[in-house]
Formats: C-alpha cells, sequence, structure tokens
C-alpha cells in the first residue's frame, strides 16, 4: 500500500475515534454542574427585569464558548464563577484547555460589545457579566 494511503486510513481512523469520544465525553456539563435542576427561577430572581429569551441567549453564548450542549445552559446560575466552571472543567493543569475563556472574551464582545479583559476578575461570575452584557447588539 502506497504511504499516502496508510496516511489518510490513518488519519480518517483517528478522526472517526475523536468524533467518537468527544461526542461520548465531550459537550456535558462539568461534575458539579450536571445534576442540578433548572437554574431559571435565580436568573429571574437575580434579574427580575430580564426576559426568558435575553437570559437564554446569554447563556448560550456561555455553553457555546465552553462547548458544551445547548440544553444544559440553564444548568448555571447567576451566582457561578466563570473559573470555577473552568476549573471544573481542566481539574488538572496539565491537560490543555479548549481556549474557552478566549472564546467567550471573543462572543461577550461580538455579541454584546463587552471587553471580558476589562472585566475580569478571578471571582466574576456569571451573573455579574450578565448584568454588563445587557442587550445584545443590533445585527447590520
Amino acid at each position: 500500500m502506497p504511504s499516502t494511503l496508510v496516511f489518510l486510513l490513518a488519519l480518517a481512523a483517528f478522526l472517526g475515534l475523536s468524533a467518537c469520544w468527544g461526542r461520548y465525553f465531550g459537550g456535558r456539563a462539568p461534575g458539579p454542574f450536571r445534576s442540578r435542576a433548572c437554574q431559571g427561577r435565580a436568573w429571574k430572581r437575580a434579574f427580575p427585569h430580564a426576559g426568558k429569551a435575553q437570559i437564554r441567549r446569554f447563556l448560550a453564548m456561555f455553553t457555546e464558548s465552553f462547548g458544551l450542549r445547548p440544553d444544559q445552559r440553564l444548568q448555571f446560575a447567576p451566582d457561578d464563577r466563570i473559573l470555577a466552571v473552568y476549573r471544573a472543567r481542566y481539574p488538572s493543569t496539565q491537560v490543555p484547555d479548549a481556549l474557552e475563556l478566549e472564546t467567550l472574551a471573543t462572543q461577550a464582545e461580538r455579541l454584546y460589545g463587552v471587553d471580558l479583559e476589562d472585566l475580569w476578575h478571578d471571582r466574576l461570575t456569571l451573573g455579574e457579566l450578565f448584568a454588563v452584557c445587557g442587550q445584545p447588539r443590533a445585527e447590520g
């Protein structure tokens, strides 16, 4: 067999296994957040004037940035620290991350015009970020 064909077959096998691995193990909320009930009430209590769609849109940005499934967005509460979610996902500093925090910063800037770097502190909560994000930018 030509070496190019062997390489392509090995690459296809690797990509197939990676996709299966990611589908089975990836996309789930980190342990402490996984078994939570819906946190929608906590969000409405913390932000009574915010609409459900506004809250869900913000949480969709967060879960997408962290590579989590959309149906898990309401498992996160306003008082959850962003870094705590990150640390739950990557408890070991030896494991490389998937640039979740950088993606979140990019999305916050793109969707809401918010510079996460200006706001950042280690105890920053989702609620604090939501309060600053307000309404999404108009498309255009």
